[in-house]
């Protein structure tokens, strides 16, 4: 069964500038377009967790849904938010992804589901692999159990932030994504990012841009 699919962009962009970085041009859409794309596939629903005017999104066509954590608390609010809707729209498991991340895997739901089968945790989070370290941990791709909603809320009323502190002591399958030509979970932060994107845009399929 496909999870519902919650795209995180509660973010303030501050190394952008501030606004909207989902909203610049890729390739003659906005970045967020491309997300929508790729997701869209892989889950039954999608929405998008935005603060600010959701009336600046509508033509994205997703429910948008605010923090319910007052202050910017990070991208566990944002998981918040995607559980509450998943669980009053009759979901057990939402897919996280990130706003400004428009080349994540085409099989990203497919693999955290079978590393939640294969490890019997409620959670799963995408990896890549790192020469320092086991692996380098990408936080907003995930799966995520909405039984947990409760206990996540209090967490942050509590104040954690980081989603790891949260995610480890549940259970969380690392799941690897490796063999692409760059990262697939390069995200959009500075306008070098934008550029950047952009020749990453120019070597995908032909398919793949429009």
């Amino acid at each position: 069964m496909k999870p519902a699919g919650v795209i995180l962009a509660g973010g303030r962009s501050t190394r952008m500038g501030g606004g909207d970085k989902f909203l610049l041009d890729l390739g003659g859409k906005p970045i967020l377009e491309h997300v929508i794309k790729r997701l869209a596939p892989q889950v039954a629903r999608m929405a998008l967790n935005a603060n600010g005017n959701a009336a600046r999104l509508s033509r994205f066509n997703l429910p948008v849904m605010h923090d319910s954590i007052d202050g910017y608390a990070g991208p566990l609010a944002g998981v918040l938010a995607g559980m509450d809707w998943a669980f009053d729209n009759g979901f057990d498991q939402i897919v996280t992804v990130a706003a400004d991340t428009p080349f994540f895997p085409e099989h990203l739901v497919v693999a955290l589901q079978m590393g939640i089968v294969s490890d019997a945790t409620p959670l799963a989070m995408a990896t890549t692999p790192d020469l320092e370290r086991p692996f380098n941990r990408h936080p907003t791709f995930g799966l995520w159990d909405v039984s947990l909603r409760e206990d996540l809320r209090q967490s942050l009323k509590d104040g954690l932030r980081k989603v790891v502190q949260w995610t480890e002591p549940k259970g969380c399958a690392n799941v690897c994504f490796q063999g692409f030509a760059f990262d697939p979970f390069f995200n959009v932060n500075t306008p070098d990012d934008l550029t950047k994107a952009r020749e990453y845009l120019a070597q995908q399929p032909q398919e793949s841009r429009t």
